[in-house]
């Protein structure tokens, strides 16, 4: 089938991990608000019957209409093969998407602290003190797990030798924080080579390196949710 997928047309955000996955796969999608589309992706969010969703992403896939991005990885994962046959190891990697998405969360709290409908320029100070505290302590908590599930599983991948979709947002974190806080992930990454083994590899994966130097990637912006500050980066 042909996907549909959902998402704003000018930044990576939470799309992203979704068309890392739908381009590892080779699956046959349409990015749907790049190709004039936000309209319809509007009117389907404010629709009053079946399954609308709060927000992009969401993905299209026949009649389905599935939001949310953990949600959608779910969905696509046992389908293109990037999620473990086993229910117990499927649950597994949700968990994983699951807390990548608390991360996710936190990397864009750094810039806007007090919410999202306030500017940076308006938060300046908020946000170099949460800033500090992620870069100091929740960074190293979140790397750090990573890197030990790497360990635990024998790597180079989360599961050992078989890739799957949170493999695929990991090495999406990875580049973020490298744009976001250039300075700051010289020091960290040294502390985590098996996570940046395993966002190598993800790199030289056919699919994802042809993608990444093709015009469909966006390329990283201060709108999005990795926002280079240098003030932020010291």
């Amino acid at each position: 089938m042909r996907y549909e997928l959902y998402y704003w047309p000018t930044i990576q955000g939470r799309g992203e991990y979704v068309r890392l996955a739908l381009e590892d796969a080779g699956a046959d999608y349409v990015d749907v608000a790049r190709r004039g589309g936000v309209s319809r992706m509007m009117k389907m969010m404010d629709a009053e019957k079946g399954t609308p969703p709060f927000a992009p992403p969401f993905l299209k896939a026949g009649k389905l209409v599935i939001g949310q991005t953990a949600n959608i990885l779910l969905y696509l994962g046992p389908r293109h093969g990037l999620a473990p046959k086993a229910e117990a190891q499927r649950l597994w990697v949700h968990q994983l998407q699951l807390t990548i998405a608390d991360f996710v969360v936190e990397i864009h709290d750094t810039h806007h602290p007090l919410g999202p409908t306030l500017y940076y320029e308006d938060q300046r100070p908020a946000a170099k003190a949460r800033t500090s505290e992620f870069l100091g302590e929740r960074v190293p908590k979140f790397l750090g797990y990573f890197e030990r599930l790497i360990h635990a599983s024998g790597g180079p991948y989360l599961n050992g030798r078989r890739v799957c979709y949170a493999d695929l947002s990991l090495f999406q974190i990875v580049e973020g924080l490298r744009y976001s806080f250039p300075n700051n992930m010289k020091r960290l990454e040294r502390k985590v080579p098996r996570l940046i083994n395993l966002h190598d590899k993800v790199a030289m994966r056919p699919n994802i390196k042809a993608y990444l130097s093709s015009d469909r990637r966006i390329p990283f912006n201060e709108d999005g949710i990795f926002r280079r500050y240098p003030a932020l980066d010291r």
